[in-house]
């Protein structure tokens, strides 16, 4: 079959239904969906690298507290392997989630900040695409105590520090990849994303509400107003799983338009 052409998918090694665990099992209903359409035709993103980042970042207060935020990490998997499917070689840097890593998507663990700063720095040099969508927290303890920090009836006071600008140190750089920011806002979205554009130089930013309980964070669905220097684009509340097809294709649109320039 391999001297006639055919694509083998397979086997996959894990725990099979007769109870053993070894080579012997089919391959994951997703990867062979990637690999199927992926044989039809190239992707608008064969042969670029795209990195992403997704889910929240934990910020340790003492062995058993941390800061974080609400961050599911679902948009930022749908972006991983939208991009994916759309033929990129993708690494996919993640904060504490519990989802299952995208078909042909190579995964990064992290935690904190600092650890989320330090592996994009580091896959970004190779990469031709950065899609943050990683809400990274903005500060973390001065101090982490060594102990349980015990409840004692009075007041208590946490010194916060700021983390690093990950999208600042990259668009600062040169060369530099395209680089796409994400803006979650409670208010004044539209100023606050074209805001974020600009002081960070970015060259696309996508900007959702989070006052919605029916979108953004913890949910399977969102709406993304889309914008970059000269123009915008509004994406309508869909399952983050299209969502992201549809941003993957405003994405090509620009990192194209930007590469003719």
């Amino acid at each position: 079959l391999l001297q006639r052409g055919a694509q083998l998918l397979g086997p996959a090694s894990g725990e099979q239904a007769c109870g053993e665990v070894g080579t012997g099992r089919m391959v994951e209903p997703a990867e062979i969906v990637t690999a199927v359409i992926g044989s039809f035709t190239p992707g608008a993103l064969t042969g670029v690298k795209v990195v992403v980042t997704a889910g929240p970042t934990r910020e340790a207060l003492d062995p058993v507290r941390y800061i974080s935020n609400r961050s599911s990490g679902k948009m930022g998997f749908a972006v991983a392997a939208a991009a994916a499917r759309a033929g990129a070689t993708v690494t996919l840097i993640a904060g504490p989630v519990s989802l299952a890593t995208p078909a042909g998507v190579v995964r990064i663990d992290v935690v904190t900040a600092e650890e989320m700063y330090a592996a994009v720095l580091a896959a970004q040099t190779a990469c031709d695409i950065l899609i943050a969508a990683a809400a990274v927290a903005d500060y973390r303890a001065k101090t982490v105590v060594p102990q349980k920090i015990k409840k004692s009836g009075a007041s208590l006071t946490l010194e916060l520090v700021p983390n690093r600008d990950i999208l600042a140190s990259i668009t600062a750089q040169s060369p530099r990849p395209f680089v796409v920011g994400f803006a979650a806002e409670t208010e004044r979205l539209l100023e606050n994303a074209r805001l974020k554009l600009e002081r960070k130089a970015l060259d696309v930013v996508a900007a959702n509400s989070v006052v919605n309980a029916a979108s953004g964070f913890e949910v399977d669905h969102n709406a993304l107003t889309v914008l970059w220097p000269d123009g915008s684009a509004e994406l309508p509340l869909m399952h983050k799983t299209l969502l992201a097809e549809r941003l993957i294709e405003l994405i090509v649109e620009r990192y194209r338009a930007k590469s003719r320039s």
